[in-house]
């Protein structure tokens, strides 16, 4: 899995903030509105999320955490996984011949 730069996920994420905020104070302005759902698409595209929302929680989260932390966490992994031997999901494997 490839990961964006941290400091281009920061800086769309500021980004995504500051349009937020003057979207929010002036709902009418269309400019605003445009800016803010640009900011919103790009900031999908890097966290590799559908909604703008999600992605821009995806990116606190990222710029947040380590990024061991931040892939066990896209895996589903938790942090009592390792201790009690349970598998995350996307590392089951079948064991059918294929």
């Amino acid at each position: 899995m490839l990961l964006p730069a941290k400091a281009e996920v920061a800086r769309q994420l500021n980004k995504y903030r500051a349009w937020e905020r003057v979207m929010l104070a002036a709902p009418s302005d269309r400019s605003a509105r445009d800016s803010f759902e640009d900011s919103g698409y790009t900031l999908c595209v890097l966290m590799g999320k559908r909604c703008a929302r999600e992605a821009a929680h995806a990116a606190e989260r990222y710029l947040r955490t380590s990024l061991v932390a931040y892939l066990r966490e896209q895996a589903g992994w938790t942090h009592t996984d390792r201790f009690a031997g349970h598998v995350p999901p996307v590392a089951q494997r079948s064991t059918a011949g294929g």
